[in-house]
């Protein structure tokens, strides 16, 4: 009986999507998941003692507040971090986005599922997910970088 009670559970862990809880939200802690629609979408990955991830910060609030709000571009930061960390530099550097933390145990396979290959930081995806278009930057972005990485997914999906 405790064989068929373990076996039950496997199966029920293997229908489960690889990763569906490996991202919270720093606000809450609930479980996240990235959007599969048809909005375009940035994902930030950073890290507290990234200089480059915690320079780009405040640029990309501001230009998410002025322009990807308006767009309806949705925009998260996801932090490969300690919740205390994270908690720290938010409080002495808040954003206009949400903050995700990946909690799952290897960030190099879920940076490379994002098409990190390098794993360095900061690392930028904008995407669309519904045409599968992806634009990927390696290394702080600014709002011409993001102009320029949202209107190029845009037009591979035929989108204004």
């Amino acid at each position: 009986m405790k064989i068929l009670k373990s076996l039950a559970v496997l199966a029920l862990c293997a229908a489960l999507p690889a990763g569906a809880a490996d991202f919270v939200s720093h606000a809450d802690n609930k479980p996240q998941q990235l959007a599969s629609g048809d909005k375009v979408q940035i994902v930030n990955l950073w890290a507290t003692w990234c200089k480059p991830c915690r320079k780009e910060m405040p640029a990309m609030s501001q230009w998410y507040q002025q322009k990807g709000k308006k767009q309806g571009i949705e925009l998260v930061g996801i932090a490969v971090d300690s919740p205390e960390n994270v908690s720290k530099f938010l409080k002495a550097t808040p954003v206009s986005y949400p903050i995700w933390r990946y909690t799952g145990a290897n960030s190099r396979a879920m940076m490379r599922d994002l098409g990190n290959t390098v794993g360095g930081l900061p690392y930028t995806v904008v995407r669309l997910p519904k045409c599968g278009a992806q634009q990927t930057l390696l290394g702080e972005v600014d709002g011409a970088k993001l102009d320029s990485a949202v209107a190029a997914v845009k037009a591979k999906c035929g989108k204004k």
